[in-house]
């Protein structure tokens, strides 16, 4: 069997050594992306109360502090064990006064593809170039870890967020017809790529 990236490990499925490896910290001008962890979520749960942030995904708010952890857990044991996907999580924060600025998170699949790259940042971050910072930030580390094509989907109308990854380097490829559903609503999705060849 050939390597088939993630610096050179041999494998059809993610390893929990490799994808936990992946979910170390980065570090940009203004930003420290943290690992996930489940502590986090004192610290997040207020600021994801914010419904402005949910008007163009499909979540909602987390409904307490313990359903919070409890999650960011699940995703740190499985990233423990082995699968054939990973999901890998980053806390945004500033690096001038350590405030929470959002997160990140990315599933990647057993053929080192970033299936999904998402990220929430909070109302008083925006528009100050964070998101698009931090996102290049994590496209960059995941393409030296050998994750070289990587995915990010936005809702269709979503301005902000598609200018965001292409400041971070991805580049739009399609609409994707009535790709997601919220509040009862059918949208399209707008399909960014970083790295597949086009």
């Amino acid at each position: 069997m050939r390597s088939t990236g993630f610096g050179g490990w041999r494998s059809s499925c993610i390893r929990a050594e490799r994808a936990a490896a992946l979910n170390t910290l980065i570090e940009t001008p203004r930003l420290r992306l943290e690992p996930l962890h489940a502590s986090h979520a004192a610290h997040l749960f207020g600021p994801l109360q914010n419904l402005a942030i949910y008007a163009w995904i499909n979540e909602r708010p987390p409904e307490s502090v313990e359903a919070l952890a409890a999650s960011w857990d699940a995703i740190a044991k499985r990233l423990r064990e082995k699968y054939d996907d990973a999901r890998v999580g980053w806390v945004v924060r500033r690096s001038e006064d350590g405030a929470y600025a959002g997160k990140l998170e990315v599933d990647i699949n057993a053929a080192h593809i970033a299936t999904n790259v998402g990220w929430i940042f909070f109302p008083p971050y925006w528009g100050k170039g964070y998101a698009s910072e931090a996102v290049r930030a994590l496209a960059e580390h995941l393409t030296r870890e050998g994750v070289i094509e990587q995915r990010v989907y936005v809702t269709l109308g979503n301005g902000a967020s598609a200018r965001v990854a292409e400041k971070a380097g991805f580049s739009f490829t399609r609409v994707i017809p009535e790709n997601d559903r919220f509040r009862g609503v059918i949208y399209d999705d707008l399909e960014f790529v970083r790295g597949r060849e086009r």
